[in-house]
């Protein structure tokens, strides 16, 4: 069934490590399982974001037991690995966050890494691709980029939460973004309350 294929969970070096984390604990808390990959620039963006210095704080920050029942994890520099090929099926692909630089690769066919490389691979399978870019502000290079690759076929969606469901704390900001995500996914969540499930709490 499509709703237990795994989800290939990218992070790179943009801004935005709470939203990484979040997205990774609400698929875990979903049962669904994670091809996870981690640039080298993202295991630096997690410590100084969020103070997850290794994988194993990261495991504890998710909650282990899910972890180890539902995440897999590759070496971004490992471009043989399952999320390479196009015969090992899967759910989709969010890079989240995803840099600019990441992007351009995507966007311009240029698989350096296993993270391009199963982003390509999404786009020629014609998979679900979800950009997660956090930049401010974009130049025309950004935007142009950008636009090639929702016209090959992926999905932006940039970290930007609204306000309409009346944020107390960052975590609840996070969590708009993510729902996105996971709504994008297909990926059940009460993440965030819904416009027009009724009144929100003043």
């Amino acid at each position: 069934m499509t709703d237990r294929l795994p989800i290939v969970v990218a992070i790179t070096g943009a801004s935005g490590a709470p939203y990484a984390i979040r997205l990774v604990e609400a698929l875990v808390f979903a049962q669904r399982p994670i091809w996870l990959i981690v640039s080298s620039h993202g295991s630096r963006l997690l410590a100084t974001e969020s103070d997850v210095d290794s994988v194993n704080t990261l495991r504890a920050r998710v909650g282990s037991s899910g972890w180890d029942a539902f995440v897999s994890l590759y070496e971004d520099t490992d471009r043989g690995a399952r999320p390479a090929s196009g015969s090992a099926r899967h759910g989709g692909m969010v890079i989240c966050p995803c840099s600019m630089g990441t992007l351009s690769a995507i966007a311009h066919g240029s698989s350096r890494s296993l993270i391009e490389r199963a982003a390509d691979v999404c786009l020629k399978e014609r998979r679900r691709l979800i950009a997660v870019p956090r930049e401010a502000p974009l130049s025309e290079i950004h935007l142009d980029n950008m636009l090639r690759l929702t016209r090959a076929g992926g999905i932006v969606v940039p970290a930007a939460p609204g306000f309409y469901h009346r944020p107390r704390e960052i975590s609840d900001l996070v969590d708009f973004v993510v729902a996105r995500i996971l709504d994008l996914l297909d990926v059940p969540h009460t993440l965030v309350h819904r416009w027009g499930d009724g009144p929100l709490d003043a």
